[in-house]
């Protein structure tokens, strides 16, 4: 429950059966309430109309307000602010109340991996939506498939500013001398699949880029989201990484599921899942492992997750230091708390330095312990253990010790808890514990 998933809440049996329990969690569909969700289409409706408010009180569109607008640390107004409030928050929630805790931190990992963040007004709309039908569908399925379906989704078209990329032969690069963007191009070599040890170019990277032109974003007209648009497309077969590409929007789907079953990117794709689930420096035996079954099965992520789960590394704990979202699910789970008595879920994991799609870089927020580990981060996390024990007044920290850590409680945690000077003091000393913040 600890190493896999986000802490046991107190209600919850410890499985009989640990490995059939975590494989238990990979089988059928992800079961996240979707009840009240808003989808793509539905969010990108409420971009619509908060455009036309604005220009109904300004007379023309701010720049932010375009489908690939990115604004940073701008000030989104209602109504996509409250929408990327409420998503954040229910993304937190969702995790502090999953029955499925390992597919949960599963479709974290994925979200992670394939970063956005609200930058944009369409990928603020859009972010919720995006973890519920590009990431949580595919984190048991093939990485290819999970690939597209993120480098299509108007979240991600947003955020990397590829709804406004025209070929320089395209009809619209040629008759309004729009130019090519090559962010999403990149990102997708360097961070998403083969990165720069398969020994890619630039020259490719700028090709790649010109492969994906007229994938775009529709806005106004049904169906509202993803749209390929011929006359932004370059045309002609083009040449990445070695291989011709044919033109049109069938190139693009050929090239990325060419590049999501590519031995480098099952290479990277294994090394980040062992860093994520073992440890900081990941072993090379035990990557090989992942990598092996990645390659054997095409890129089944539900097969790579039960491999994970047989590496002798992942039940070695304590050698994972927790990300402050995980710390903050982590400390709630354990006390019971349900998402309607903590309101600002979100405001408390921005506070602690991890907001929700918030990351600072298209490569994610870091999986090791020295980028976490900083002392006023440290300070941050007593400071919040403080406050969590002032509202739990009534737990018993030895009682939820024993209950939360089982064997992992040491003696030496088990002895300060004892010897503090109240109870607050004492549930304080525990949530902000060696094995409170480790996994």
């Amino acid at each position: 429950m600890n190493r896999f998933g986000f802490g046991r809440r107190p209600e919850e049996r410890l499985p009989s059966d640990p490995h059939g329990w975590l494989r238990t969690q990979l089988a059928g569909p992800d079961p996240a309430p979707t009840t009240g969700a808003i989808d793509t289409a539905g969010a990108l409706a409420i971009v619509v109309e908060q455009q036309q408010a604005r220009k109904s009180v300004f007379g023309e569109m701010p720049p932010s307000a375009t489908a690939g607008g990115a604004q940073a640390g701008a000030k989104l107004p209602r109504p996509v602010g409250m929408l990327a409030a409420r998503e954040a928050h229910d993304l937190l929630g969702c995790a502090l109340m999953t029955p499925s805790p390992f597919r949960e931190r599963l479709v974290w990992f994925w979200a992670n991996h394939f970063t956005v963040a609200n930058r944009a007004t369409v990928t603020s709309a859009c972010s919720g939506a995006y973890v519920r039908e590009a990431i949580r569908p595919n984190v048991t399925g093939r990485f290819s498939d999970m690939l597209v379906a993120v480098i299509r989704h108007p979240a991600m078209l947003a955020y990397l500013n590829q709804a406004q990329s025209a070929g320089p032969e395209s009809v619209v690069g040629l008759r309004r001398h729009r130019g090519l963007n090559e962010n999403l191009a990149r990102e997708c070599l360097e961070l998403h699949t083969v990165t720069p040890a398969s020994g890619y170019t630039q020259a490719d990277v700028t090709n790649f880029a010109r492969v994906l032109t007229g994938w775009s974003i529709e806005l106004h007209d049904e169906p509202r989201g993803f749209r390929f648009r011929p006359k932004m497309h370059e045309p002609g077969e083009i040449e990445v990484m070695g291989r011709v590409w044919p033109p049109g929007e069938e190139g693009g789907l050929a090239l990325l599921n060419w590049l999501g079953t590519h031995p480098s990117t099952y290479r990277h794709l294994a090394t980040k899942l062992v860093c994520h689930f073992v440890a900081d420096d990941p072993p090379p035996d035990q990557v090989r492992r992942i990598e092996t079954v990645l390659r054997d099965t095409r890129g089944d992520l539900g097969a790579a997750a039960e491999a994970v789960i047989e590496l002798p590394g992942a039940w070695e704990t304590g050698t994972k230091l927790r990300p402050p979202q995980d710390f903050l699910v982590f400390c709630l789970r354990s006390v019971g708390a349900t998402p309607d008595k903590v309101p600002n879920l979100a405001n408390i994991a921005g506070s602690l330095g991890q907001g929700v799609f918030q990351a600072p870089f298209p490569i994610g927020w870091p999986d090791r312990a020295a980028d976490w580990a900083g002392p006023e981060a440290m300070v941050q996390r007593v400071d919040f253990s403080y406050g969590l024990a002032g509202r739990e007044a009534a737990i018993d920290p030895e009682q939820l010790g024993h209950a939360t850590l089982g064997p992992l409680l040491t003696q030496q945690t088990l002895s300060q808890i004892r010897a503090a000077g109240s109870r607050r003091d004492a549930l304080t000393l525990l949530l902000a514990s060696p094995e409170f913040q480790r996994r």
